[in-house]
């Protein structure tokens, strides 16, 4: 009987990434308190509902996962990978620790300054897969597009709100 089941090596690509979104997107999720203070702050108009905010970050970390995999599945040599992998785990921290300021420090002035790094480090892994896929660079593109949208979101909160103050 002739088993022509593709080898796990095949697969190992797309569950790591798979698994790395997951875990990027319930760090977010629990460092992202909508409880009192972020109630009480002035919202600007064009801010969508709160429950947008899961649906577009479940599209997103799916899409990014994805990408991740395509441009590991695409990348020449080990080296490249490592670097690719490097602007991953520098993409994630960065989009943990806007939570972390934004809802837990409750610093969105903080958040307003980081916000900037995590629009970059995406156009860096867009300008990086690009030499590998196209298709997993443009994968990226509503990440890019949505970051953008939250510095102008995050922007309006701290003229709205200011000035902040530790919470403890």
């Amino acid at each position: 009987m002739n088993n022509e089941s593709p080898p796990i090596t095949l697969f190992r690509p797309i569950l790591i990434a798979g698994l790395a979104a997951l875990g990027v997107a319930v760090l977010g999720g629990l460092l992202t308190e909508i409880g009192p203070w972020y109630k009480s702050l002035i919202q600007p108009a064009f801010k969508p509902p709160d429950a947008w905010f899961g649906p577009v970050w479940t599209l997103i970390f799916v899409l990014s996962a994805i990408a991740g995999a395509t441009a590991w599945k695409k990348t020449p040599d080990r080296a490249s990978r490592y670097w690719l992998i490097g602007l991953f785990a520098l993409n994630a921290s960065l989009n943990t620790l806007w939570s972390l300021l934004f809802f837990k420090l409750q610093r969105p002035d903080w958040a307003l300054l980081e916000v900037g790094f995590l629009w970059l480090s995406i156009a860096a892994l867009m300008w990086t897969m690009k030499r590998y896929s196209g298709r997993a660079s443009a994968l990226l593109l509503p990440y890019l597009l949505w970051v953008a949208f939250a510095i102008a979101i995050n922007f309006a909160t701290v003229q709205l709100n200011g000035p902040f103050s530790l919470p403890f």
